[in-house]
Formats: C-alpha cells, structure tokens, sequence
C-alpha cells in the first residue's frame, strides 16, 4: 500500500489538481486565507486558536512552512487545490488519520479551505471526487468526516450529493472542547445503513 507521508500522489480533472502545496503558491493562497467570507467556513477545530485569517505574505508564508513540517512530521497532508484554467491555488485540502477517544477515532479528518468564490456546491463536488475514493485506503481510516458549519448551505449540499451524512456526534479537542456540525462519509465497506 502507499505510504502517502513517502510519496504523496496528485490528482488530477479538467477542472482542478491536487498536489503538495508549495512555496511557491504563498500569493495566491494568501488570497484565500485573507478573505473575509471565506475565512468563517474553515474548520480550525483543535487549532489552537488559530483561525486560519492571514493578511500578510509573511504569516501566509509561516502557515505554508508549518504545513510542510508536519507532513515530514508525518502529522497531516495538505494539498494545494489548483484551478487549472487560472493555473493557481484556490484552496487547500487537509487529511490525516485521527486516534481519539471519541466517535470521530480511526477516521480521516479532511479539511477544506477555499476562496469563497469558489465556495459552490458542484466546484466543491469536483475537488472532493478528486480525492475521496482514495482517502480510505491512503489514510487507512474507514470513515471521512469534515465539518461544515450550517452558514455552507453550498458546502453541506455538495457533501451530501457526495454521500456524506450529518453526524450528532461531537469531536472532542485536545483541551476537552467538544466540536460539532461533522459530516461523515463511509466507505463501501463500513456503510452506515440507513433506516
């Protein structure tokens, strides 16, 4: 099997790509995280405070630096979501395996950070499909869950046209907080039946 932290694979439509982010997309990912309407949709649960709203090159550049350490550090991977028609970054995507003990354990926890023009459900549906089928086997994990906020209308549809299903469970922080509005997706062999 891929071991995703030694040889991170792309992905790739006729619309987006998916690769490691980069230096090099500091500019225009600083466009994303430096947007007021985009910003209030990204998941910081367990953050430590961060918010994730940049507004210089230099703390855009900070972010991206970290994000390369900890995919050495085997923490997280995060994809820079390029829009092939502008040839830049949009957004990022996150993934990583999580062990806790709570119902979000044994589970990928994706996060999804996008420019808020480009927060529509079928732009969404495209970067996730992207992904998604291989998420379980790269992240050994037999669910994804992602957390959208009840303010993604766009978001909470393209998650449920994908298959996703609201969960009334909460993820607990490091600190104990408890963090709602989770979305899970299981995979064909851990499909939650619904009645």
């Amino acid at each position: 099997m891929l071991d995703v932290y030694e040889c991170c694979p792309k992905f790739e439509n006729e619309s987006f790509l998916l690769r490691p982010v980069m230096e090099e997309d500091c500019d225009a990912l600083l466009k994303v995280y430096s947007d007021p309407q985009a910003v209030p949709l990204f998941n910081s649960d367990n953050c430590g405070g961060d918010t994730f709203y940049y507004t210089t090159r230099t703390r855009m550049a900070q972010a991206i630096s970290y994000w390369r350490l900890e995919y050495g550090r085997r923490g997280f991977v995060r994809w820079a979501v390029v829009n092939l028609r502008e040839g830049e970054a949009v957004g990022t995507i996150e993934l990583f395996h999580r062990d806790a003990m709570d119902a979000f354990t044994e589970c990928g926890i994706l996060r999804l950070d996008l420019r808020s023009d480009c927060e529509r459900a079928q732009t969404i549906e495209s970067i996730l499909s992207l992904i998604l089928p291989a998420a379980f086997s790269l992240f050994a994990c037999g669910t994804v869950a992602t957390k959208a906020s009840p303010a993604a209308r766009e978001r909470i549809r393209a998650l449920e046209n994908l298959g996703f299903v609201p969960s009334d469970d909460v993820l607990i922080g490091h600190d104990g907080t408890a963090y709602g509005d989770y979305y899970v997706l299981y995979s064909d062999s851990h499909q939650k039946k619904i009645f």
